[in-house]
Protein backbone atom coordinates (compact mmCIF):
# COMPACT_ATOMS: atom_id res chain seq x y z
CA UNK A 1 0.00 0.00 0.00
CA UNK A 2 1.50 3.57 -1.24
CA UNK A 3 1.47 5.98 2.11
CA UNK A 4 0.31 8.86 0.02
CA UNK A 5 -2.84 10.15 2.22
CA UNK A 6 -3.19 7.83 5.21
CA UNK A 7 -4.26 8.86 7.91
CA UNK A 8 -2.34 8.34 11.42
CA UNK A 9 -5.58 7.37 13.95
CA UNK A 10 -2.95 6.41 16.97
CA UNK A 11 0.17 8.56 17.72
CA UNK A 12 2.31 8.17 20.66
CA UNK A 13 4.93 10.71 22.19
CA UNK A 14 7.80 10.05 23.96
CA UNK A 15 8.53 13.79 25.62
CA UNK A 16 11.59 14.24 26.20
CA UNK A 17 14.13 17.21 26.97
CA UNK A 18 11.84 19.04 29.67
CA UNK A 19 15.72 18.87 31.78
CA UNK A 20 17.98 19.64 28.94
CA UNK A 21 15.70 22.79 27.84
CA UNK A 22 15.61 24.24 31.78
CA UNK A 23 19.68 23.55 32.08
CA UNK A 24 19.99 25.99 28.51
CA UNK A 25 17.72 28.30 30.27
CA UNK A 26 19.58 27.97 33.68
CA UNK A 27 16.17 27.43 35.35
CA UNK A 28 15.73 24.51 37.87
CA UNK A 29 14.51 21.13 36.57
CA UNK A 30 10.32 21.69 37.74
CA UNK A 31 10.32 25.06 34.91
CA UNK A 32 11.29 22.18 32.29
CA UNK A 33 8.43 20.06 33.38
CA UNK A 34 5.87 23.01 33.64
CA UNK A 35 6.90 24.07 30.29
CA UNK A 36 5.88 20.58 29.23
CA UNK A 37 2.68 20.59 30.73
CA UNK A 38 1.94 23.41 28.56
CA UNK A 39 3.03 21.77 25.73
CA UNK A 40 0.61 18.74 26.71
CA UNK A 41 -2.00 21.39 27.19
CA UNK A 42 -1.53 23.08 23.74
CA UNK A 43 -1.01 19.72 21.84
CA UNK A 44 -4.24 18.32 23.52
CA UNK A 45 -6.55 21.45 22.52
CA UNK A 46 -5.10 20.99 19.09
CA UNK A 47 -6.02 17.01 18.33
CA UNK A 48 -9.72 18.46 17.11
CA UNK A 49 -8.01 19.84 14.04
CA UNK A 50 -6.04 16.24 12.96
CA UNK A 51 -6.94 12.63 11.81
CA UNK A 52 -5.79 11.21 15.69
CA UNK A 53 -8.41 9.34 17.74
CA UNK A 54 -5.84 8.11 19.74
CA UNK A 55 -3.07 10.40 21.77
CA UNK A 56 -0.74 8.23 23.97
CA UNK A 57 2.13 9.95 25.71
CA UNK A 58 4.71 8.78 28.33
CA UNK A 59 4.83 10.66 31.15
CA UNK A 60 5.83 8.63 34.16
CA UNK A 61 7.52 5.51 33.64
CA UNK A 62 8.09 2.81 36.23
CA UNK A 63 12.11 3.85 36.41
CA UNK A 64 11.27 7.32 36.66
CA UNK A 65 11.23 6.45 40.46
CA UNK A 66 14.91 6.32 40.43
CA UNK A 67 14.72 10.11 39.88
CA UNK A 68 15.80 12.77 43.09
CA UNK A 69 12.56 12.60 45.10
CA UNK A 70 12.19 16.28 44.92
CA UNK A 71 11.72 15.98 40.97
CA UNK A 72 9.21 13.15 41.55
CA UNK A 73 7.58 14.72 44.05
CA UNK A 74 7.36 18.05 41.44
CA UNK A 75 6.48 15.65 39.32
CA UNK A 76 3.68 14.37 40.84
CA UNK A 77 2.45 17.74 42.31
CA UNK A 78 1.96 18.64 38.58
CA UNK A 79 -0.27 16.11 37.71
CA UNK A 80 -2.53 16.20 40.46
CA UNK A 81 -2.92 20.33 39.11
CA UNK A 82 -2.94 19.26 35.55
CA UNK A 83 -5.65 16.97 36.79
CA UNK A 84 -7.64 19.80 38.36
CA UNK A 85 -7.31 22.43 35.84
CA UNK A 86 -8.00 20.50 32.32
CA UNK A 87 -10.28 18.21 33.68
CA UNK A 88 -13.13 20.06 32.45
CA UNK A 89 -11.58 21.29 29.25
CA UNK A 90 -11.38 17.30 28.64
CA UNK A 91 -14.75 16.71 29.41
CA UNK A 92 -15.83 20.06 27.19
CA UNK A 93 -13.95 18.78 24.31
CA UNK A 94 -15.04 15.33 24.27
CA UNK A 95 -11.61 13.80 25.14
CA UNK A 96 -11.80 10.56 27.27
CA UNK A 97 -8.81 9.43 29.15
CA UNK A 98 -7.27 6.44 29.16
CA UNK A 99 -4.47 5.11 31.53
CA UNK A 100 -1.56 2.67 30.83
CA UNK A 101 0.43 1.38 33.42
CA UNK A 102 0.61 0.59 37.23
CA UNK A 103 -1.42 4.05 37.97
CA UNK A 104 -2.61 2.40 41.07
CA UNK A 105 0.76 2.43 42.54
CA UNK A 106 0.47 6.24 42.80
CA UNK A 107 -0.60 8.47 45.38
CA UNK A 108 -4.16 7.52 46.84
CA UNK A 109 -5.65 10.85 46.24
CA UNK A 110 -3.53 10.78 42.88
CA UNK A 111 -5.43 7.54 42.49
CA UNK A 112 -8.58 9.07 43.50
CA UNK A 113 -8.31 11.93 41.28
CA UNK A 114 -7.75 9.55 38.32
CA UNK A 115 -10.57 7.52 38.88
CA UNK A 116 -12.90 10.43 39.01
CA UNK A 117 -11.25 11.25 35.95
CA UNK A 118 -11.75 8.15 33.97
CA UNK A 119 -15.44 8.14 35.39
CA UNK A 120 -16.10 11.52 34.02
CA UNK A 121 -14.29 11.18 30.42
CA UNK A 122 -15.90 7.68 29.61
CA UNK A 123 -18.06 9.16 27.26
CA UNK A 124 -15.36 10.90 24.58
CA UNK A 125 -14.77 10.28 21.51
CA UNK A 126 -11.28 11.17 21.10
CA UNK A 127 -8.69 9.38 23.33
CA UNK A 128 -6.08 10.43 25.55
CA UNK A 129 -4.33 8.01 26.68
CA UNK A 130 -1.42 8.64 29.47
CA UNK A 131 1.48 6.12 30.75
CA UNK A 132 1.58 6.31 34.45
CA UNK A 133 4.26 4.17 36.23
CA UNK A 134 4.33 2.32 32.98
CA UNK A 135 6.79 -0.02 31.89
CA UNK A 136 6.34 -2.19 28.07
CA UNK A 137 8.75 -5.23 29.49
CA UNK A 138 6.35 -5.30 32.72
CA UNK A 139 3.29 -5.14 30.51
CA UNK A 140 4.32 -7.98 28.45
CA UNK A 141 5.22 -9.90 31.18
CA UNK A 142 1.70 -8.93 32.97
CA UNK A 143 0.02 -10.10 29.71
CA UNK A 144 1.50 -13.18 28.99
CA UNK A 145 0.85 -14.20 32.65
CA UNK A 146 -2.78 -13.22 32.52
CA UNK A 147 -2.83 -14.83 29.31
CA UNK A 148 -1.60 -18.22 30.24
CA UNK A 149 -4.17 -18.38 33.34
CA UNK A 150 -6.46 -18.36 30.54
CA UNK A 151 -5.33 -20.92 28.31
CA UNK A 152 -2.94 -21.14 25.31
CA UNK A 153 -0.16 -18.19 25.02
CA UNK A 154 -0.43 -16.71 21.37
CA UNK A 155 0.14 -13.25 20.06
CA UNK A 156 -3.71 -12.35 20.12
CA UNK A 157 -4.07 -13.58 23.75
CA UNK A 158 -1.19 -11.28 25.11
CA UNK A 159 -2.47 -8.35 22.71
CA UNK A 160 -5.96 -8.49 24.42
CA UNK A 161 -4.37 -8.43 28.03
CA UNK A 162 -2.34 -5.58 27.45
CA UNK A 163 -2.81 -2.07 28.58
CA UNK A 164 -3.80 -0.70 24.92
CA UNK A 165 -6.12 -3.45 24.17
CA UNK A 166 -8.66 -1.26 23.81
CA UNK A 167 -7.06 1.49 21.46
CA UNK A 168 -6.39 1.61 17.87
CA UNK A 169 -3.01 -0.06 16.32
CA UNK A 170 -0.33 2.11 16.83
CA UNK A 171 0.60 4.16 13.75
CA UNK A 172 3.58 6.51 14.69
CA UNK A 173 5.65 6.68 17.57
CA UNK A 174 7.38 9.60 17.86
CA UNK A 175 10.37 11.01 20.32
CA UNK A 176 11.43 14.70 21.18
CA UNK A 177 15.10 16.01 22.00
CA UNK A 178 17.64 13.91 19.28
CA UNK A 179 17.35 10.92 21.89
CA UNK A 180 16.92 7.78 19.16
CA UNK A 181 15.26 4.63 21.67
CA UNK A 182 12.47 3.89 22.92
CA UNK A 183 12.99 3.78 26.45
CA UNK A 184 10.97 0.66 27.60
CA UNK A 185 7.87 2.40 26.03
CA UNK A 186 5.00 0.11 23.86
CA UNK A 187 7.71 -2.07 22.52
CA UNK A 188 5.14 -4.47 21.65
CA UNK A 189 3.21 -1.86 19.63
CA UNK A 190 5.58 -0.50 17.94
CA UNK A 191 6.43 -3.45 16.06
CA UNK A 192 5.04 -2.05 13.02
CA UNK A 193 4.93 1.45 13.96
CA UNK A 194 6.77 4.37 11.86
CA UNK A 195 9.13 6.14 14.15
CA UNK A 196 10.30 9.93 14.38
CA UNK A 197 12.96 10.82 15.69
CA UNK A 198 13.36 14.85 16.53
CA UNK A 199 15.50 17.20 17.76
CA UNK A 200 13.42 19.70 19.42
CA UNK A 201 12.99 19.59 22.86
CA UNK A 202 9.41 18.56 24.60
CA UNK A 203 8.82 22.30 26.30
CA UNK A 204 9.15 23.46 22.37
CA UNK A 205 6.85 21.05 20.73
CA UNK A 206 4.15 22.72 19.23
CA UNK A 207 1.03 21.65 17.30
CA UNK A 208 2.67 22.78 14.02
CA UNK A 209 5.29 20.03 15.09
CA UNK A 210 2.82 17.29 15.43
CA UNK A 211 0.96 18.46 12.16
CA UNK A 212 4.53 18.18 9.96
CA UNK A 213 5.36 14.61 12.21
CA UNK A 214 1.55 13.61 10.36
CA UNK A 215 2.62 14.35 7.08
CA UNK A 216 5.57 12.99 7.00
CA UNK A 217 3.86 9.95 8.04
CA UNK A 218 1.46 10.60 5.15
CA UNK A 219 4.05 10.13 3.04
CA UNK A 220 5.86 7.38 4.29
CA UNK A 221 4.95 3.79 2.75
CA UNK A 222 4.21 1.64 5.22
CA UNK A 223 4.50 -2.62 4.24
CA UNK A 224 4.08 -4.48 7.46
CA UNK A 225 7.32 -6.54 6.81
CA UNK A 226 5.92 -7.11 3.25
CA UNK A 227 7.87 -5.89 0.29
Amino acid sequence: MNGEGQHARHVAIIMDGNGRWAKRKHLPRVMGHRKGVEAVRDLVRSLKDTSIECLTLYAFSSENWKRPEEEVDDLMNLMRKFIKSDLPEFIANDVKLHILGDWKGLAPDIVGMLEDALAQTASGSRTLAVALNYGSQAEIAHAAQAAAAEGEITEESIARHLYSARLPPLDLLIRTSGEVRLSNFLLWQAAYAEMLFLDVLWPDFTPDHLKSALIEYGERERRFGGR
